[in-house]
């Protein structure tokens, strides 16, 4: 078994009922500082909150990056015929020798609540399972994210692992637990 790498050759546009899922571009680091400066989009997820603009090009530029060292493919979502993106999404820490990856994303708070983030998550999911040829997605998330868990456990992932004051943030330490897919 191996990764299908020709999906690096041109960047995978996903489309769904409601979405595409397209790269990331540097025209999109306006909505992605609006989204990583926003504490509430930030709440469940262990990083600081963008403080400069500057921030979301250089996430921007890593994440391409990383695309063409074939690391990662990161997304950005946008409803379908509009222009603005509502989220990024992608699978990151790519492992070519055990054909896994990492599942990770956010979405603009205006969205949530709307089964949009379930529409994108299913779409790479199966993209990592069917075209990537991965075995496995790992999710790593806040045990008090409960939509990220509820949607998880909706497309079959299962909790492997639960460590305790794992993250340190703003000064406190916080728990994680690792959800798993299995093709």
């Amino acid at each position: 078994m191996k990764l299908n790498e020709s999906v690096f050759n041109d960047f995978p546009v996903l489309i769904t009922k409601r979405l595409t899922l397209r790269a990331i571009d540097l025209e999109d680091a306006r909505q992605i500082f609006e989204m990583r400066s926003n504490g509430r989009v930030n709440q469940f997820i262990p990083r600081p909150e963008m403080e400069k603009a500057e921030e979301a090009v250089e996430l921007v530029e890593r994440t391409r990056n990383a695309w063409k060292n074939k690391q990662a493919i990161g997304w950005a979502g946008l409803l379908r015929g509009k222009s603005e993106i509502i989220g990024t999404c992608g699978l990151t820490s790519i492992d070519p020798d055990n054909l896994r990856a990492e599942l990770g994303g956010e979405m603009h708070v205006s969205y949530w609540g709307k089964h949009i983030a379930f529409e994108a998550v299913s779409a790479i999911v199966h993209f990592g399972f069917h075209e990537l040829g991965l075995h496995s997605i790992e999710a790593k998330v806040s045990p008090d994210n409960r939509g990220a868990i509820y949607l998880l456990e909706l497309l079959g992932f299962k909790k492997e692992a639960h460590f305790h004051d794992r993250i340190l943030r703003n000064g406190r330490f916080s728990d994680m637990s690792v959800y798993t897919a299995i093709r």
